[in-house]
């Protein structure tokens, strides 16, 4: 009778070990798939994917904290040639800072807003600063600081389905991400507006703004960036060849006017001023339809900056 029994005892211990492994495995896997970004090392480059579809690939302080070091590693790295970011799910590339998570830390006392935003600055400087040919595939919403881990890269391909703002002046905070460099070297002075209204620019125009330098239709973007993958050893000239030869075959919405052409010459005139006071005024006295529109818009947005204080 003993030996049966310490057999089947045995057995159950056996059942239970495996049981717990394959448990193990199962928190593992969750855990992968609940990365909030996933950095990848394929044929000649690094791979960066923000993986939080459900939020819009909000940019948090943890998926800031594993991007730069893993920047700056294959920067060094003599065997990755170039870096890719793109967004995970289809509908954004990035749609913005974690908002949601800087209110909950600001409720309980915590400092999470300015950790989150000297390390969000630091990252978008060791973009700006890096030394490989650095690839943002700007598909879907990028808003905020979706456009500091896009824009001061060297490459920015937006598709039709790109959705640009800096909306950050509608909570009463200046147009951040180093928005006060790239805006006003936009045309004329349609950075000022963008940055003064959180105006949205869509598709092809993301491009014609200079705010992309390609565009490239949405459904080749898998084929492009494993072309880019595949090449040997590349320079940024390769790289630069590589997005020129798809942006040159997209058809898609080229036909299509500019939407902001036809209010540039309001634009210019009317936001030519030093002052916001003065802008107001300007559109004030233009009268127009659009004039109206962007001047309401301006005046919420300077009650809300001159009633709060930025986040």
């Amino acid at each position: 009778m003993g030996q049966p029994y310490a057999w089947r005892l045995l057995s159950r211990v056996s059942s239970f070990r495996r049981a717990s492994v394959i448990l193990q495995h199962l928190r593992m896997s969750m855990h992968t798939e609940a990365a909030e970004v996933l950095l990848e090392r394929r044929g000649c480059g690094g791979v960066i994917t923000l993986n939080r579809p459900k939020f819009l690939n909000a940019l948090s302080l943890n998926m800031i904290r594993q991007i730069y070091p893993q920047l700056k590693t294959w920067e060094q790295d003599p065997d990755t040639f170039l870096i890719i970011i793109k967004g995970a799910g289809g509908k954004a590339f990035c749609a913005g800072g974690d908002i949601k998570a800087l209110s909950e830390a600001k409720k309980a006392r915590q400092n999470l807003t300015q950790d989150l935003f000297r390390e969000e600055y630091i990252l978008n400087n060791a973009i700006a600063s890096c030394q490989k040919p650095y690839v943002a595939l700007i598909d879907g919403i990028t808003m905020g600081g979706g456009v500091g881990l896009s824009v001061h890269g060297q490459f920015r391909v937006a598709t039709e389905r790109s959705l640009f703002a800096m909306p950050e002046t509608g909570i009463g905070l200046f147009p951040d991400v180093g928005g006060g460099y790239f805006l006003p070297r936009l045309q004329g002075k349609l950075g000022y507006f963008l940055a003064l209204t959180g105006y949205r620019l869509k598709g092809r125009d993301v491009h014609r703004a200079g705010i992309a330098t390609h565009f490239v239709d949405s459904e080749k973007l898998r084929v492009l960036e494993e072309e880019l993958l595949a090449l040997k050893s590349p320079s940024a000239e390769d790289v630069a060849g590589v997005l020129e030869s798809y942006h040159a075959k997209s058809k898609m919405d080229q036909d299509k006017s500019i939407i902001f052409e036809e209010h540039m010459d309001k634009i210019n005139s009317c936001f030519s001023a030093n002052t916001v006071e003065q802008i107001i005024e300007n559109l004030r006295q233009d009268g127009s339809p659009f004039a109206i529109e962007q001047m309401k818009f301006s005046l919420t947005k300077t009650r809300l900056q001159n009633g709060n204080q930025p986040i």
